[in-house]
This record gives C-alpha cells, sequence and structure tokens, in this order.
C-alpha cells in the first residue's frame, strides 16, 4: 500500500470515530453542563491534571518507541508489559495515598474520594500502553476506531443516566473510570501480552534512547500546559477554573478533533521514512498546508461565533466564559499545525529535538501563565499568554525541525502558509464588517449566518485561487 493510500485510510477510520465522537461528545458535554455547576467541573478538573501528570510519568515514553522500533519481538513485548504493570501499580498507589494531601491543599474534601477513584483509571491507562502502542503499530485504525466509538458511546451514556439520577460530581468520574478499564480488557484480546514477574528493565534497555527524550518531552509538555489549570484553581478559586476549564476544552475540541484524526496516523506511516527525511519533509508540507488551510480560518469563525458556541452547547451559566473561549480560539490554527510536529520529530528518530522544543515551550508557556495570574489576575490575561507564548513556540518547534532535523531551508515551509494566512486575513474583515452592520439577536439563526458566510467565502477563494477546483469536483461526482 502506497503511503497516499496508509494516510487516507487511516485518516479516513480515524476521522469517522472522531467526528462521531464529536457528536456524542457534545451531547454529553452539554447535558452535564445543564446538571453540574462550574465549581463541580473546576474540583474534577484539577483532579485530571494531577492523575494526567501521574500518567505522563508511567507512560515512560514506551508507546512511541515501541511503533519506532522495528525489532522488538515477542519476549521483549513481555517484558515492557510487565514493567508498565509494575508502574501501573507503583504510580496508582501513590495517586490514592496522595489524595488527602491534594484535597487539603485545595481545601476541597471532596476532591480527596474523587481522586481515589481515578487511580483505577490511572492503572488500566498504564497497563494498556503496550497492547495500543502495537495497535498503531500495525497500523489497525479501523479496529480503533471501532473500539474508541463504541467505549465513548457506552460510557458517556452511563454517565449522563447517572447524572439525571443525583449522581452529582461523581457522574463525571464514569467515563474515565469506565473508559479505561474496557479499553484495556478489549485491546488485550486483540493483542494478549503475557505477564512477567521481572521488573522488565532489559527490553527497556533497547528503546532507552529514544523514549527518554519523548519522556522528558512529554513531563515538560504537561507541565507547561497544565500549570494554568493548577494555580487558576489554588489562588483564582474552582469557580473561576471551572469557567477557565470550560473555555480551554471547548477550544480543544477542534483542536482534538482536526489534528487527532491525522497525528495517530503520522507517526506509524512516517515512520517508514526514518531513513529518507527529505521524503518524510515533502510527504510532511501536503500535512502541514491542508491543517493550515483548516485551522487558521476555523480561529477566525470561532472567535466571531464564541458567544453562540458557547451558550447554546452549554448554557446561559457559562457566560463568562465567552471572553476566554474568544481570546482561545485565535491559537487553533496555530495549534493545529504545531501539534503534528511530535510525530515528525518521532518519524525522524529525533526525540532529541522534540525534548529541546519541549524545554522552550514549557518556559515560554510558565512564564506567560505566571504573568496572567500573578501580575493581572485575570483570566483574560491568561488566556492571552497562552495565544501569545503558543505563537512564539510555533516559531521555534519548526526552525528546530528545519534547520536540525530536516537540514533543510524554511522557505518551502513558509510559503506553504502564505494563502492559508491570507483566506483568514480576508474572513476577518469580512466578518468584522458583518457583525457591525448586522446584529442577530437569536443565537442559532447568527451560528447559521456566520457559518453560511463563512462557507461561502471559503468556497470562493478556494475556488477563485485555484487552491481546488471545486467545481471541477462537483461535476465529475454528478457525472457518475
Amino acid at each position: 500500500m502506497t503511503l497516499k493510500k496508509k494516510l487516507i485510510s487511516g485518516v479516513m477510520y480515524t476521522g469517522v470515530s472522531k467526528y462521531a465522537g464529536i457528536i456524542i461528545s457534545l451531547v454529553i458535554t452539554a447535558v452535564l453542563s445543564r446538571i453540574l455547576t462550574p465549581d463541580d467541573f473546576g474540583i474534577v478538573a484539577i483532579a485530571t491534571v494531577i492523575i494526567t501528570f501521574f500518567g505522563v510519568f508511567s507512560d515512560f515514553g514506551i508507546a512511541p518507541a515501541i511503533v519506532q522500533n522495528k525489532e522488538l519481538d515477542k519476549e521483549d513485548l513481555s517484558g515492557l508489559f510487565s514493567f508498565t504493570v509494575w508502574l501501573g501499580l507503583l504510580f496508582s498507589a501513590f495517586f490514592f495515598l496522595g489524595s488527602g494531601a491534594i484535597s487539603t491543599y485545595y481545601d476541597s474534601p471532596v476532591l480527596a474520594t474523587i481522586c481515589r477513584v481515578l487511580s483505577v483509571s490511572l492503572f488500566f491507562n498504564t497497563v494498556n500502553i503496550v497492547p495500543n502502542a502495537l495497535l498503531y503499530k500495525d497500523k489497525a485504525f479501523k479496529f480503533l476506531a471501532k473500539r474508541t466509538l463504541v467505549v465513548q458511546f457506552v460510557a458517556g451514556s452511563i454517565a449522563i443516566a447517572a447524572a439525571l439520577n443525583g449522581a452529582g460530581i461523581y457522574a463525571l468520574l464514569i467515563n474515565p473510570v469506565l473508559s479505561s478499564i474496557i479499553i484495556f480488557l478489549v485491546t488485550l484480546r486483540r493483542y494478549p501480552q503475557r505477564f512477567q514477574w521481572s521488573l522488565g528493565l532489559r527490553p527497556l534497555k533497547k528503546i532507552f534512547s529514544f523514549s527518554l527524550y519523548q519522556f522528558l518531552f512529554n513531563a515538560i509538555n504537561y507541565f507547561s500546559r497544565n500549570l494554568d489549570k493548577l494555580l487558576i484553581g489554588r489562588y483564582m478559586g474552582m469557580i473561576s477554573l471551572g469557567y477557565y476549564e470550560k473555555s480551554y476544552r471547548l477550544m480543544m475540541l477542534p483542536l482534538q478533533n482536526i489534528t487527532y484524526v491525522i497525528t495517530p496516523v503520522m507517526h506509524p506511516v512516517f515512520s517508514d521514512f526514518q531513513n529518507d527525511l527529505k521524503k518524510l519533509e515533502s510527504s510532511y508540507l501536503k500535512v502541514v498546508r491542508l491543517l493550515a488551510f483548516i485551522g487558521f480560518p476555523l480561529s477566525v469563525f470561532l472567535f466571531f461565533t464564541a458567544k453562540e458556541l458557547m451558550l447554546l452547547i452549554f448554557g446561559p451559566q457559562w457566560e463568562a466564559s465567552i471572553p476566554i473561549f474568544q481570546i482561545l480560539a485565535l491559537s487553533v490554527g496555530v495549534q493545529v499545525v504545531l501539534s503534528t510536529s511530535g510525530s515528525i520529530f518521532q518519524s525522524a528518530g529525533d526525540t532529541k529535538s522534540l525534548f529541546l522544543c519541549g524545554v522552550f515551550s514549557a518556559v515560554t508557556n510558565v512564564g506567560g501563565i505566571l504573568v496572567g495570574i500573578f501580575l493581572y489576575q485575570s483570566l483574560t490575561a491568561v488566556a492571552w499568554a497562552i495565544l501569545i507564548t503558543f505563537t512564539i513556540n510555533f516559531l521555534q518547534a519548526f526552525v528546530q525541525m528545519y534547520r536540525v532535523t530536516f537540514k533543510a531551508s524554511m522557505k518551502r515551509f513558509f510559503k506553504t502558509l502564505i494563502s492559508p494566512l491570507v483566506l483568514s486575513l480576508l474572513l476577518f474583515l469580512l466578518f468584522s464588517l458583518f457583525t457591525r452592520f448586522v446584529q442577530l439577536d437569536r443565537l442559532m439563526a447568527s451560528l447559521l449566518v456566520h457559518g453560511g458566510l463563512f462557507l461561502i467565502i471559503f468556497g470562493l477563494y478556494i475556488q477563485g485561487s485555484k487552491e481546488y477546483d471545486i467545481i471541477k469536483r462537483i461535476r465529475e461526482v454528478l457525472k457518475r
């Protein structure tokens, strides 16, 4: 199968899963947001951030190393699986025992119980690392799509039923805990693993040079991307964190369901070109071009429809989240393209550059977040800081990629971004004029009108600039 067919097949199955998942996720979130309070979401957000911290350490960069390394045998995989079992037990125990200290620090007694329940998901997510990595290594994207969609629907439905029957904040724990258990059992059946009583350190040495930098990047990236939530919850309160978390989650929704359709496919497919960097770079530019045409215009659309989206999806009690989301939305285009860079560093076997980019990003992100929280003491300031630092990190990541990893000129990369940026600027100007002269009171009507205007401008630009011949494509479809 050719590179194009592999990418299309993987993206197609992943896309069906993700976009069907959008509908399920929005329905679940919309229902829970109307039943539970911002305080509830804030408390669970803190627990989620902390458990993800333990998850980063328990991963140890093993999953991408399994995908990248083509020489691991069954014995090696059994050893790595055993290593994850011991890590899962260790970190789950730490998280469970440390729950009391966490609840005391945030002055939230219920947080202790929440952390203890979530320790179950930490264990199952850890022991699922090896069998799940094998799915990606074997490019089993169809199986991954079916598994994710079914589990998401089942766990989400149970969470809604629990919330409607008075489960309160604990309804938010059903999805992560139940999903981790079901996914592990289903994946283990597909790729059975043999547990060994040894620590599994011997096979770890085979992937250590790759997994070490991957692990360090994961740890630093986690810290820089989650420090805002930890500090907001501690110094601004759980209600403020609830508003911020809802804005951040809504911003991440299109990001996750665009790039997360492509990035899981990229590393398994592009790792075949780890010894042909020129082909890797030229193939990657096609992905960058596609994502730029999606991400940058989408940022503009989300900016101008922030009010409609926030109130329609979550309800009027989340109105305070609108200005935060509006600012964060401007970073979507940059993040859509930037989020794929990690897969390229992995595919080239250059996790050292990935780590260095992570260090730079952590310094800038942390600095921006601290300024927003302690100097300006406002959620909008934090959002502006994130937008600025993501833009800076975007530039430094691709400078590192082209100068160090590809050892090539960046002219082709920047040239790829020109047309998508011109389209985004045109959209911003026309939307600004439209918003100034046309005021629609009904939220749904406003969203539909903005959406229609977006599609018309987008289509005319794509056709007029000859980026893609839409009319010719329609004629070909009609002839069939």
